[in-house]
């Protein structure tokens, strides 16, 4: 029996046999296509942690039947390269699948891109991260680039059944028993992580005695102490980070409590305050705004007090604090105003101060007819008086558009539109 790990035992020979992405690998869809054409194009997959994307380039080499090199971009070197690029020339083609590819240095670069050009070599580069963000142009132009998805529970359970029954490369030659909830153990505390999954079972398959009847029982328990070590992925510098914040913002704008929290959660399990307090505030004056302009402060505070605390006991405020945001009105008119504001001074829209609003402060400025018939608001009834504000060419604008959502608002907008009335024309 190999001594390699059980999920690099059970890698595909062939696209057929890959579980899960079916987006890229089902009848008709890109891979297969290209399989079924016998040509193979430069790509880039990309995705979590344990999708299977080095096992992909590897089953797309092997379903072709190519020569195929792996190599990893951080601490492979470039004679490596040049070894890969000799060897291409010998076979005529080569597969070069290239882990860590959003690490490829210049010099590499550089080196790789004529070879990827003449097709000399193709190559099939991995990532967790978002090629968009990470991966140099002049590589990503000349490459396709795959989305691999985290694998369903029912998918990792599949996978577990494989090698709990492959007699050559999985765990076929020992006697397991499963119970339903240990397996369902496995499979949902990979967080769609089939490496994990493997790993786990591997563990738990030879670190348990087999009993009187030789077979090796695995229940719930013993599932839970071969997963101890949490496989919930989220690299606080990585683009899953960005992707969550993203959501954890948008299901407090629209108002569903439940996801909130349960982003909220995942940040906290990532141990990132610092985001959550800076996300909090910008929700707080983004999202809420003028609707319940209370929130802005009170969210300050929560943060404040969540930072004082420290994790775990940090959680309760933030919960408060979420909660509160979640179930608020929302309204953005206040900052969609200024934005409107800022567009037209971009584009040159701002014309001369009024001069009876210019500044009457310094001797001669009377002279000079500063401030002159200006009027004082406070000297007339309600602190209220009719007068021009705005400069002559844009004196019509209006930015500012009152949303009824929140009781703060709604009385904002009586006044706005109260007053709209009587602006002079």
């Amino acid at each position: 029996m190999s001594q390699k790990p059980l999920a690099f035992r059970m890698r595909p020979n062939h696209i057929n046999e890959i579980i899960g992405q079916q987006h890229l690998v089902n009848e008709g869809k890109t891979i297969q296509r290209m399989v079924k054409a016998n040509r193979l194009a430069s790509m880039i997959l990309f995705g979590p942690p344990g999708t299977g994307k080095t096992s992909m380039a590897i089953a797309l080499a092997k379903s072709l039947t190519l020569p195929y090199k792996v190599l990893n971009a951080v601490t492979d070197k470039k004679k490596d390269m040049e070894i890969a690029v000799e060897e291409a020339k010998m076979h005529g083609q080569l597969v070069l699948i290239l882990d860590e590819v959003h690490r490829l240095d210049k010099a590499k670069q550089d080196f790789l891109l004529p070879h990827l050009e003449s097709n000399t070599l193709t190559l099939i580069g991995c990532t967790t991260s978002n090629p968009y963000h990470s991966i140099n142009p002049a590589i990503r132009s000349r490459c396709h680039l795959f989305e691999l998805y985290r694998l369903t529970e029912s998918e990792i359970k599949e996978a577990l059944q494989r090698a709990m029954t492959d007699q050559v490369q999985g765990l076929g030659h020992l006697t397991l028993e499963l119970t339903d909830d240990a397996m369902t153990h496995f499979a949902q505390s990979a967080n769609g992580d089939l490496r994990s999954a493997l790993n786990g079972l591997e563990l738990a398959a030879f670190s348990t005695p087999e009993n009187e009847k030789g077979q090796i029982s695995i229940g719930l328990e013993i599932a839970e102490e071969c997963m101890q070590k949490k496989s919930f992925s989220h690299d606080k510098d990585g683009d899953a980070h960005y992707d969550v914040l993203s959501a954890f913002q948008k299901s407090i704008r629209g108002s569903d409590v439940n996801a909130a929290l349960h982003y909220l959660g995942r940040l906290i399990e990532a141990g990132d305050l610092d985001s959550i307090g800076r996300r909090l505030v910008v929700i707080a004056y983004e999202d809420i705004g003028l609707a319940n302009p209370q929130a802005g402060p009170r969210a300050l505070s929560a943060i404040e007090s969540a930072e004082r605390l420290g994790f775990p006991e940090a959680r309760i405020p933030l919960a408060v604090a979420v909660t509160e945001l979640a179930l608020s009105p929302k309204s953005n008119s206040a900052y969609k105003a200024l934005d409107s504001a800022l567009a037209d001074i971009r584009k040159g829209k701002s014309g001369e101060v009024p001069s009876h609003l210019k500044d009457s402060h310094y001797k001669g400025a009377e002279k000079l007819g500063r401030g002159a018939d200006y009027k004082y608001p406070h000297n007339y009834e309600n602190g209220w008086v009719s007068q021009q504000y705005l400069p002559d060419s844009i004196k019509d604008r209006s930015y500012y558009e009152p949303k009824a959502t929140g009781k703060f608002e709604q009385a904002l907008k009586q006044v706005f539109e109260k007053i709209s009335k009587h602006k002079p024309r």
